[in-house]
């Protein structure tokens, strides 16, 4: 789970968690292959001796850096939807994260490309009432059902109001 219940505030219930769609593993998945059939080339053509080790060793260097590497960042971006906020966290060595309260939320908006539609995913942008750019998440699963369900949460929790704040003499409308 991307956000434990220790970084959850009293109410707070996570609602969906997401990750990337697998579809971010297909060209470090093809290239691992073309490693293996180059560690497997190496080794019928290349005579024993240093040369073998040689090949060996660039291919180990690439299948860590293009496929590992991808790999573990793709296990460690998540994107969790609360009933109050959506958190992105990611990073292999030093963990980043952005949260945006749903009060905050004034756009939220879906691309999906011809390889997007094919796997069935595609981009959320979430665009907030502040200065900084707003949240891409990347090759989200399902990306129409998670765009239609924000915005239910939205609307579910909209005052009716600019300011996305409950006016202070207006009772709280039920959910």
């Amino acid at each position: 789970m991307a956000l434990s219940e220790r970084n959850l505030t009293d109410g707070e219930q996570v609602v969906m968690e997401l990750r990337e769609h697998p579809k971010a593993l297909v060209w470090p998945i093809v290239l691992l292959i073309v490693v293996l059939v180059g560690a497997v080339a190496a080794g019928a053509l290349v005579p024993e001796g240093p040369g073998r080790w040689a090949a060996w060793a660039v291919l180990a260097v690439v299948a860590v850096v293009w496929v590992l590497v991808p790999w573990l960042r793709w296990r460690s971006t998540s994107f969790t939807v609360t009933n109050q906020r959506i958190a992105m966290r990611s990073g292999i060595t030093t963990r980043v994260g952005r949260d945006i309260p749903l009060y905050r939320i004034n756009d939220i908006s879906m691309e999906k490309d011809l390889v997007d539609r094919m796997f069935g995913c595609g981009t959320l942008v979430v665009s907030d009432a502040t200065e900084k750019a707003g949240m891409r998440l990347p090759d989200v699963p399902d990306v129409e059902d998670v765009h239609r369900r924000l915005q239910e949460l939205l609307f579910r929790a909209d005052d009716g109001s600019d300011d996305g704040e409950w006016p202070p003499t207006e009772p709280r409308r039920r959910r």
